[in-house]
């Protein structure tokens, strides 16, 4: 009788926390210095993108609304557990969608820290409301309020590929209020359409000029490129050898200097997360406090590779 051995099939990529398939130590990440504190306002937006990392939609309200009263619980932890927070971050969704967006800005300006919010500059920022609201904060903390508007592409076609038709023009009609009340601004543009960065950068740089917005097109932390994530692309798997063979630290790794604070549909509290990148892995899920938040974090996700490892992004300024 014949008999026919079957070999096994290889290990799965990103599955063992702490070995990759080859059998190799992964890599982890120590909060090192914790300087941004994220929160997610929630996952409903206005608009609904063609490839949004978190589903956001008019629909979509599997992150709820988080209050003030939950981020001013979290700033006190943050002077508890003596995180070297400097900044602040909001992003959704999007945030001005949250009834209470002007009102958490104005508690963590007033506890000290300087607010980013990330934002698609269309018609929910653009209410009075919200408008009057973000001039009181400008003018009670100048200098320590920063809007990142989400524009795609330097191109209008683009954009709107991505966002629906006649979202560039509303966008570029927030920025011009920005610009025109003072509001320092950055622009987080993605690299979808194979443009090189210094192509990207120049196209920026031109619109930039045309409009007067006063961004850096050639700063990083002024005009943020994003690369793609799809996790159904092959990318290796990051380990403990890979800090010397890239000649990177994981200090420069984005969870080695921030987190974000969720909060799930039907929970009972917010949770703390490893990264803004992944608020649907519960792997990524810490706890909910800022001191279970404290562990390292092991790369077991494509997106460590890809986006922060090799492609060196950051959410931060």
């Amino acid at each position: 009788m014949n008999t026919h051995i079957v070999p096994p099939l290889p290990a799965a990529k990103f599955t063992d926390p702490d070995v990759t398939a080859k059998g190799e130590a992964r890599a982890s990440v120590p909060l090192m210095k914790a300087e941004t504190l994220w929160f997610n306002t929630g996952t409903l937006c206005n608009i609904q993108c063609v490839n949004c990392y978190i589903e956001s939609s008019p629909t979509n309200d599997r992150l709820e609304y988080i209050t003030a009263d939950e981020v001013s619980d979290y700033l006190t932890q943050i002077f508890d557990r003596k995180w070297s927070v400097r900044e602040i971050a909001f992003t959704g969704g999007e945030p001005f969608m949250n009834p209470q967006m002007i009102e958490m800005t104005r508690r963590s300006l007033a506890a000290g820290f300087e607010v980013l919010i990330l934002t698609n500059a269309m018609r929910p920022m653009m209410r009075p409301q919200v408008q009057q609201g973000l001039r009181d904060l400008r003018d009670a903390y100048p200098g320590k309020l920063t809007m990142r508007v989400s524009l795609d592409h330097f191109l209008p076609e683009m954009h709107d590929e991505e966002r629906g038709k006649g979202a560039y023009a509303v966008t570029l009609d927030g920025m011009r209020w920005l610009r025109d009340e003072g509001f320092a601004m950055a622009v987080a543009g993605r690299t979808l359409w194979g443009d090189t960065d210094i192509e990207s950068r120049a196209g920026y740089a031109a619109l930039f000029a045309a409009e007067n917005f006063p961004i850096d097109a050639t700063n990083p932390g002024q005009t943020v490129l994003f690369p793609e994530m799809d996790e159904k692309v092959d990318v290796p798997e990051i380990t403990t050898a890979c800090w010397g063979i890239l000649n990177k630290s994981p200090r420069e790794i984005m969870c080695a200097s921030s987190r974000m604070v969720v909060k799930r549909k039907g929970a009972e509290t917010p949770a703390v997360l490893a990264c803004t990148l992944l608020p649907y892995a519960p792997e990524f899920e810490m706890g909910s406090t800022l001191e279970q938040a404290e562990r390292p974090v092991k790369l077991n996700h494509p997106h460590c590779a890809k986006f922060c490892v090799l492609g060196g992004a950051s959410c931060s300024a």
